[in-house]
């Protein structure tokens, strides 16, 4: 893939894919022009890097279609300042966009050769405003907290306790619910003491492995 050739179809994925379907957030959609998303992807899939659907990157794990990723960056409302915990590198890239609209992104997988595979891929790119750990998601990463956002990118049966006691008194955390085929993209917002939590529409993610989400 040409250079010229990759940004026109990375132009296409974001005008086609994103902005086309209701995503305003400027700076969502700068950063997924900005992201070369056939880095992510394994080179017998890289035809189809900018394609609208998920894809699988091994370990029986895939990296989200791009309006999905786009569609739960924009609803963790980021100004830039934000501390965020991402549950799940996998290939990587929905941490390279997180990185690149908050100030710090802590990001927890539980199989090493992803995380280690996504550790070198970012140093590449020269993004260095993340920090890698490898272990269960579902408790989160008590080490670094609290955090301001936090994005799961694997399906919970329910909010893991872990998660709200590492999250901010007014932050965000967004993660499908549900069961292993079918979930809810869910977000809970704190605010004023409160927690206010809202369905933002149908997905299907990989399931959540650990002592508080599915057992393997």
């Amino acid at each position: 893939m040409d250079l010229v050739g990759e940004r026109i179809l990375r132009h296409r994925m974001v005008e086609e894919q994103i902005r086309r379907r209701g995503i305003r957030d400027e700076g969502v959609l700068s950063a997924m022009e900005d992201v070369p998303r056939h880095l992510f992807v394994p080179e017998e899939f890289r035809r189809l890097a900018y394609a609208d659907e998920p894809l699988p990157i091994g370990e029986g794990q895939t990296i989200s279609q791009p309006y999905i990723v786009a569609e739960m960056t924009a609803a963790l409302r980021l100004s830039g300042t934000e501390k965020v915990l991402e549950i799940g590198t996998g290939s990587g890239y929905q941490t390279a966009i997180l990185a690149r609209l908050c100030r710090e992104v802590v990001t927890v997988e539980r199989l090493r050769s992803l995380s280690a595979d996504a550790e070198r891929r970012l140093a590449t790119m020269g993004i260095g405003n993340v920090t890698f750990v490898v272990g269960d998601g579902s408790l989160g990463s008590p080490a670094h907290a609290p955090f301001d956002r936090i994005l799961s990118a694997a399906a919970s049966p329910s909010v893991p306790a872990p998660w709200l006691e590492q999250l901010s008194g007014d932050g965000i955390l967004i993660l499908p619910m549900g069961d292993r085929f079918d979930q809810a993209l869910t977000r809970i917002t704190r605010k004023e003491g409160r927690s206010v939590t809202e369905v933002l529409g149908g997905c299907r993610f990989v399931p959540l492995v650990g002592l508080h989400g599915f057992r393997s």
